[in-house]
């Protein structure tokens, strides 16, 4: 049987990268894009089954280009997720509104054109699915958060439509809260008196990811909440 084919943009050493390594080792040939090919080239060497893409999602030519390549080197993608995110921090009066029209496009613009390029393939098929990364940005606006939120906010309720007109015709939507501090290097050295469960690991949120995508038709979710037990909410 041909290998399926899983689309993963956002890219980092991070949460992207665990997600990577978790639908390759599952047998799936895994397209990883991101800005920074440099960093994609050192991934693919060590990931057997994943496969660089260097692109700007906030690109809408470069981004068409690279989903139709990938199709020709693969097979149209069963599984996106993205994982993609453009970020800000300021009060209303603070931010530079041209940081807010970005993560728009990031966030918000570029969920849409991935919908577009590979949700008619799936609902084709009659099956797929396409899962975005979120935060509790999405669900509530903090005063530091205004040039994030609207566009987190944006991107959830994009998804939540998308969900309700591709559901009935056989692709899973989903949109997966990340409602924690990641483990990774730099927050370890910010929060350096937090004990080991205030974090949550990237390969935690790589396998319930990977659940959400695989589940089955009568038991869809929408919205995902992942918070580690000691995070307030």
């Amino acid at each position: 049987m041909a290998k399926k084919t899983c689309l993963v943009t956002g890219v980092g050493w991070g949460t992207g990268n665990a997600i990577v390594r978790k639908f390759a080792s599952s047998g799936y040939n895994v397209a990883m894009l991101a800005r920074r090919g440099d960093r994609l080239a050192e991934m693919e060497k060590s990931i057997h089954g994943a496969y660089a893409y260097t692109c700007d999602v906030t690109d809408v030519d470069l981004l068409t280009a690279t989903v139709r390549k990938i199709e020709t080197d693969f097979s149209p993608p069963t599984v996106v997720i993205h994982n993609a995110v453009g970020g800000s921090w300021g009060n209303f009066l603070e931010i530079d509104p041209s940081d807010l029209e970005r993560n728009f496009q990031v966030n918000t613009m570029a969920l849409l054109h991935l919908a577009r390029l590979t949700l008619p393939d799936m609902i084709k098929k009659g099956e797929g699915s396409l899962i975005c990364t979120g935060n509790t940005a999405a669900h509530r606006g903090r005063d530091r958060y205004a040039g994030f939120a609207p566009s987190k906010a944006a991107q959830r309720i994009l998804a939540q439509s998308i969900a309700r007109d591709a559901g009935p015709k056989g692709v899973h939507v989903a949109y997966v809260t990340i409602d924690a501090v990641i483990d990774l290097r730099w927050t370890r050295k910010r929060y350096s008196d937090k004990p080991d469960h205030f974090f949550i690991k990237p390969d935690e949120i790589a396998d319930e990811i990977f659940h959400v995508a695989h589940q089955p038709k009568g038991a869809w979710s929408f919205d995902i909440e992942i918070r580690p037990h000691g995070e307030i909410w």
